[in-house]
């Protein structure tokens, strides 16, 4: 320890310098009354582009939201360069409570979830009839993420031209599924889009879909003018020209009140993060007969409380075998 003398003066005390700064740390985070609303319509490396108003900008998250991640969907509020132009970036200072997060994991033994978009309202499972044949298993597990997210599903089948859309209708009419049959040729005159569009009016919907089936094609004829005018101010801000379905894109409803969010191709879709308890919640006529379930019940074992309750007749059978097959879906891999 340095000692100094019974009178030291200035020339004896030394400071230790701050490579900081010397501002005092604090936790109280400013409030930004200022803060403008904007949505998160895409995300790129770390930049997000926002509608604030009528004008896309593009934004960082603030330092001060920690690992707190904003992503297709969400609310938020900005400061900073508002306007849009290029070379302007703003910041988001604060991201809203969702009403709803879709989730999915890489596979089932991941337990990274990763949020696909937030504040949809509704699923659209988009899948061809044939070219590529249809994957009930991937559809089951949609229905799933779909379920415990609270969103409502719609199954969108494509390519009705190559093979009839019964057969695999069959499987999900006891879920009670909206459902919309298009073929290849009423794309290119907007039928295909009209009858869709019925299905999305007044809704946020995200697109999901693997590769093949249309889903993006789909979303252009949903979407012509706006893709076109929003994907270009995308890239022109971003600096990059990547394709747009590399990561979701959120965009406004052609033709009548409404948000289509095109997420990319998957090929799987992991479910290590959905919890049994809410994807129950989907089929409400079940839901008292759980009551008497042995506690963390897999409602697909011996004393499963819903056997007796469907054979007193307060809920028809179909629809248990559907919930037990939906849940049986976390239990397996899509190509077992």
């Amino acid at each position: 320890m340095r000692r100094y003398g019974k009178n030291p003066d200035e020339d004896d005390i030394r400071h230790r310098p701050n490579p900081k700064g010397n501002r005092p740390r604090t936790n109280i985070r400013p409030k930004h009354e200022d803060a403008s609303e904007g949505m998160v319509l895409t995300v790129d490396r770390g930049r997000l582009t926002c509608l604030v108003e009528d004008r896309p900008v593009l934004a960082m998250k603030a330092r001060e939201l920690g690992r707190k991640a904003a992503v297709v969907g969400d609310r938020v509020f900005l400061v900073g360069d508002l306007s849009g132009k290029k070379d302007t970036l703003a910041r988001i200072v604060r991201i809203e409570k969702r009403a709803s997060v879709l989730r999915r994991t890489a596979d089932d033994d991941d337990p990274y979830e990763r949020v696909v978009v937030a504040n949809a309202d509704q699923l659209a499972i988009v899948t061809a009839l044939a070219d590529p044949e249809p994957r009930p298993r991937l559809i089951d597990r949609c229905l799933v993420a779909a379920y415990d997210a609270g969103l409502e599903p719609l199954l969108v089948l494509t390519k009705s031209d190559l093979a009839p859309p019964e057969k695999l209708l069959e499987t999900y009419l006891t879920l009670g599924i909206r459902y919309v049959v298009t073929r290849r040729d009423e794309l290119a005159d907007g039928f295909a889009a009209d009858r869709v569009r019925e299905y999305l009016t007044d809704r946020t919907t995200a697109f999901v879909g693997h590769s093949g089936v249309g889903k993006t094609t789909l979303v252009n004829a949903l979407v012509p003018d706006d893709r076109h005018r929003t994907t270009g101010l995308v890239n022109a801000v971003t600096g990059r020209g990547r394709h747009t379905t590399t990561s979701a894109l959120a965009l406004p409803l052609a033709g009548a009140p409404g948000w289509v969010i095109d997420t990319p191709g998957i090929r799987s879709f992991g479910l290590h993060h959905v919890d049994p308890s809410r994807v129950i919640l989907a089929f409400p006529e079940l839901v008292p007969g759980t009551e008497g379930c042995p506690r963390a019940c897999s409602h697909d074992e011996p004393d499963c409380a819903l056997d007796a309750w469907v054979a007193d007749g307060h809920a028809d059978p179909a629809r248990l075998y559907s919930l037990r097959r939906l849940l049986a879906t976390r239990e397996r891999r899509e190509g077992d």
